[in-house]
């Protein structure tokens, strides 16, 4: 179905990251094609070829011939190729043209100019795919990155099409929204669809392969079957810098401090409408500082509407924080936290990566500032980046700009929304030894994350939160562990781990 002819790519202003090099590839009907590799090694470029965004929305120097049923997509107009290739993309965010959730999935059936009743068959058959019900008629503003992915993957297959390209669906879905995620490119494959996936988590996707590709430096350096790919060793795949594909059976690396002093949370309460019921209701929360701290439950469970009511992004919320035995009210709890948000393209801003950086940074001489901010951005793999336009950067490179930021700040609270979101393994664990470095500093950490690599390499306590409410939490020890197992064992015996 896809023919790929010896194509090359450099994005606009001669910047060779993330572009291709000679490109070879076809692309059965019906098949299940993954893409792996560390971020920067072309996945993104690939996928962007197949959906038609290169060259008409990503401009650069283009060479050789994408066909789609013989077809040469560059003669064809993007509104043309979208009615065969459906896209997913890393930030859903990007994709929405509505405010409302149902309105969102049908948006494309519209524009094709479907008639009413066969919209509405295809809204149905979706929610059913998807398990949408609670989804459905609500304000996309109001939900969690991994319900809004959802509503992403709902339009895409609403439309029917006959290639669907996904770039890192999974970035921000916990483990059971990944079994949906999962049978849907199961339904996908049943009904002879082309699924084209750049993706980062392996295990769910990899035995449902037809087969795996291997980029670095954007080239394809190597191809296997799922059965090959099975065969890896777990230390070959760190040497080619992939995450596990069994995540759930790492052990803890990171234990608490003896010493302890805590963080008290007293009446912790918020709802994003007078009329609705709480999304968060916390009575009592004790909490150790100077931990990282990781912040566990299913999307839409309040972990994002906790932690923006601990450093005071909502003004309306209520409840009383308390550390070392001094109240913090909204506005003060501003100066003493920074949050890394899970859409971090709300908090780029300069010109620069070095800037945006620096931008984080108050009270210390230029120079110095300077060097801390390059030894930060060193850290981060991201220092010959440094001149760049934050937004020219892929997905997990921004990702890393916005947690360099954080580590610049100097501030005793710090909060991560899914901080390694789109990162692949290699920079997962710079992540993680920054955030280790930053607890020997004195730092109290927040992680939300659905990322089990990231909590055993890292996380010194667990905090579970459930529709709102605190069901446990506890220091890294023997019983969280096996908490966590029963946790991550019940959530992936659904996902076929």
């Amino acid at each position: 179905m896809i023919e790929i002819k010896n194509v090359s790519f450099t994005y606009a202003g001669g910047k060779k990251d993330n572009g291709l090099s000679h490109i070879n590839l076809n692309i059965r009907t019906g098949e299940i094609l993954l893409i792996c590799g560390e971020s920067g090694c072309g996945k993104t470029t690939l996928t962007r070829l197949i959906n038609g965004l290169i060259p008409y929305y990503y401009e650069g120097s283009l060479s050789g011939q994408v066909l789609i049923d013989g077809e040469d997509m560059s003669s064809k107009p993007l509104y043309e190729t979208a009615k065969k290739v459906a896209s997913v993309f890393q930030n859903p965010r990007t994709q929405f043209y509505n405010v409302e959730t149902t309105s969102e999935i049908v948006f494309a059936l519209e524009n094709m100019g479907l008639p009413e009743n066969e919209i509405l068959s295809r809204l149905d058959q979706t929610n059913k795919n998807l398990k949408l019900q609670h989804l459905l008629n609500r304000s996309l503003f109001a939900l969690s990155g991994g319900e809004k992915q959802k509503i992403a993957c709902a339009s895409a297959d609403a439309i029917n099409p006959e290639i669907v390209v996904l770039d890192e669906p999974s970035s921000n879905l916990d483990i059971s929204t990944i079994q949906d995620l999962k049978n849907i490119v199961v339904q996908w494959k049943n009904a002879h669809k082309t699924v084209i996936v750049a993706e980062h988590r392996l295990y769910y996707l990899a035995p449902l392969a037809d087969r795996i590709l291997y980029m670095k430096n954007g080239k394809i350096q190597q191809e296997f079957t799922a059965k090959e790919f099975s065969r890896l060793s777990p230390q070959a795949l760190l040497r080619m810098g992939l995450r596990s594909l069994n995540p759930f059976s790492l052990k803890p690396e990171a234990f608490p401090n003896k010493e302890k002093s805590f963080i008290s949370f007293k009446n912790f309460n918020y709802a994003y409408k007078r009329r609705t019921p709480l999304q968060l209701n916390i009575p009592s929360l004790e909490l150790p500082s100077n931990e990282i701290i990781g912040i566990i439950g299913n999307n839409g469970a309040g972990k994002s509407t906790f932690a923006r009511c601990l450093c005071g992004l909502d003004k309306s919320a209520q409840g009383k924080l308390t550390i070392n035995n001094k109240n913090y009210a909204t506005k003060q709890r501003r100066k003493l936290t920074y949050m890394v948000m899970q859409d971090v393209n709300h908090q780029l801003f300069t010109e620069s990566i070095l800037d945006e950086i620096l931008l984080s940074m108050e009270g210390a001489a230029p120079a110095k500032e300077e060097k801390t901010a390059q030894e930060v951005l060193q850290s981060l793999d991201l220092i010959d980046k440094q001149e760049l336009h934050p937004m020219s950067l892929s997905g997990g490179e921004k990702q890393r700009v916005a947690i360099g930021s954080a580590i610049a700040s100097h501030k005793e609270i710090l909060i991560f929304d899914e901080p390694t979101s789109g990162l692949d393994y290699r920079h997962m664990l710079e992540v993680s030894d920054n955030l280790k470095s930053l607890q020997n500093l004195g730092k109290t950490i927040f992680i939300i994350t659905h990322d089990p690599e990231l909590i055993y390499k890292c996380c010194t306590y667990i905090l579970f939160i459930h529709k709102g409410s605190v069901l446990w939490h506890r220091p890294m020890d023997a019983k969280t562990q096996r908490l966590l197992a029963d946790f991550f064992s019940s959530e992936n015996s659904k996902v076929g781990g």
